[in-house]
C-alpha cells in the first residue's frame, strides 16, 4: 500500500497539504473527507488518528496557509533596504497573480468566514500584515522618506487592499497586467521622489 513505511508525520503532512489544495480548488463545502483521503493516498483510519475530523483538518490546513503567507511577507518586509524599497519589494515580489491569494481566497469562503475558529488564522495574518506595513510606513516617515502627514495604518490598509483587489482584477481580466498597474499606481503615490 502507498502509505506503508511512511511515518505518521508524513501522513499527517500529506493530509494537511491535500486539504490545502482542495480548499483552494473547491472551497470548504466541496472538500470532502473522501477527496482528502484520495488525494493524500491515505486510509480513513489515518485521518482520524491525526485529526478529529474535517473541521480540525481544515483548521490545520488554514493555519499552514496563513503561516506560509506570513513567512513569505516577512522575508521581504524584514529584508534589506529602505522602508520604501521594502514595501516596493513586497508589492513586486513574484506571485501567481492569476491564481490569486490563498489567504484572500479563504475570506471568500462562506463556511470559513462563518466559523470563528477557521477564520481566526486568516484574521490574525491580515492583522499582522497591516501592523508590519504600518510600522514600516512610520519608520519611513521618521527617515523623511514618506510625507509626514501619511497615516501608517491607513497606508497599510491601502497596500493590503491594492494587493487583494489586484488579484481580483487580474483574475477577472485573465491577465496579471491589472495587478501590475495597481501596484505601479500605489508606488507612484508613495514614491519618496514626489513632492507631496
Amino acid at each position: 500500500m502507498y502509505s506503508e513505511g511512511m511515518s505518521t508525520s508524513d501522513t499527517s503532512d500529506r493530509l494537511i497539504e491535500s486539504t490545502r489544495e482542495l480548499l483552494w480548488e473547491r472551497g470548504y463545502v466541496g472538500t470532502s473527507p473522501k477527496a482528502i483521503l484520495e488525494r493524500a493516498g491515505a486510509g480513513q483510519g489515518s485521518m482520524y488518528h491525526h485529526f478529529k475530523g474535517k473541521p480540525d483538518l481544515a483548521l490545520a490546513a488554514i493555519r499552514r496557509t496563513a503561516e506560509e503567507m506570513r513567512a513569505t511577507a516577512a522575508g521581504v518586509l524584514d529584508g534589506p533596504g529602505t522602508p520604501y524599497e521594502r514595501i516596493e519589494a513586497y508589492l513586486r515580489r513574484e506571485r501567481d497573480v492569476l491564481r490569486g491569494c490563498p489567504v484572500g481566497r479563504l475570506t471568500m469562503d462562506p463556511d470559513v468566514i462563518a466559523s470563528d475558529e477557521l477564520r481566526a488564522p486568516v484574521d490574525e495574518t491580515l492583522d499582522w500584515l497591516r501592523e508590519r506595513l504600518a510600522g514600516i510606513v512610520e519608520e519611513g516617515k521618521e527617515q523623511g522618506q514618506f510625507a509626514p502627514g501619511l497615516d501608517g495604518e491607513s497606508i497599510a490598509a491601502t497596500i493590503v487592499a491594492t494587493v487583494q483587489g489586484g488579484y481580483v482584477l487580474a483574475r477577472a481580466s485573465g491577465s496579471p497586467a491589472a495587478f501590475d498597474v495597481g501596484v505601479r499606481g500605489l508606488l507612484s503615490l508613495l514614491s519618496p521622489h514626489q513632492d507631496h
